[in-house]
């Protein structure tokens, strides 16, 4: 599959990302660079990516794992998981009530989904029983503060509640956990060039393509198209300070 099929037979809406797509290539490294920063947690564990998506980020966890359980409550996600990631167990099934016995997980990998949650309590109620004592929790969340600056009620109409790192770290420990790091996602030097070059804003550049577009009908600038799709992982930073002011936030927390 070609990735203009995998990307229709996805039903991208800018909520989910694939490789291989230039005109997503800024979200997907987004993302990849806090797989990255999470993979140690993963070496050699037992691993449930709770929300997988397509599954590359259950494909790169795999290559650390010793096993790697995909769960994703999207049929035609999971059946695309099942045939594109044979090293991943693919499983469908709900994240308010995850299929999973108790006390038997090392680690849950929750990446760019708790905002999407109605009970997103309950869903880490579950996360804490299915973990182990002494698992961690693996989450990333667009923050609040930079996403929707200037309102509680979030302008995407796919999240139900974004959050600030205070407010992500409070829920934390309110659901059980120990934070044990809370650290923010940055544009790193590549592009904040960009963010120079596009007037102070690669995103609000990429924004003003799409917005008002039919899905996969937008036209792009050519070099604007080759400019996001030559960003890289690594040309974003991760990092603990200035939490206020990052993107996303990155959360490890651990079941006591």
């Amino acid at each position: 599959m070609d990735t203009t099929t995998r990307a229709e037979a996805l039903h991208l809406t800018g909520e989910r990302t694939v490789p291989g797509v230039p005109e997503e290539n800024y979200w997907y490294r987004r993302h990849e660079a806090a797989y990255h920063a999470l993979l140690p947690y993963c070496a050699g564990a037992i691993v449930l990516e709770a929300g997988c998506g397509e599954g590359y980020g259950a494909g790169l966890i795999a290559d650390h794992a010793a096993r790697v359980v995909a769960l994703d409550y999207d049929r035609s996600a999971i059946g695309h998981v099942a045939r594109g990631y044979p090293a991943v167990q693919a499983l469908h099934g709900n994240l308010a009530a995850l299929p999973l016995a108790g006390d038997r997980l090392d680690v849950v990998a929750n990446l760019q989904v708790l905002e999407h949650l109605w009970d997103q309590y309950g869903f880490l109620a579950e996360c804490r029983r299915v973990l182990r004592p002494g698992g961690r929790l693996l989450l990333t969340t667009p923050n609040r503060l930079t996403f929707t600056p200037d309102s509680d009620t979030p302008l995407n109409p796919y999240h139900t509640r974004e959050l600030s790192p205070s407010e992500l770290d409070e829920m934390l420990r309110e659901a059980g956990f120990a934070v044990e790091r809370l650290a923010g996602l940055h544009h790193g030097a590549g592009v904040r060039s960009l963010d120079e070059r596009y007037g102070g804003s690669i995103i609000d550049a990429q924004l003003e393509v799409v917005m008002g577009s039919l899905p996969g009908q937008a036209q792009w600038p050519d070099a604007l198209l080759a400019d996001v799709a030559a960003i890289r992982a690594e040309d974003f930073d991760i990092h603990d300070h200035d939490l206020d002011a990052s993107l996303d936030l990155v959360a490890v927390a651990v079941r006591p």
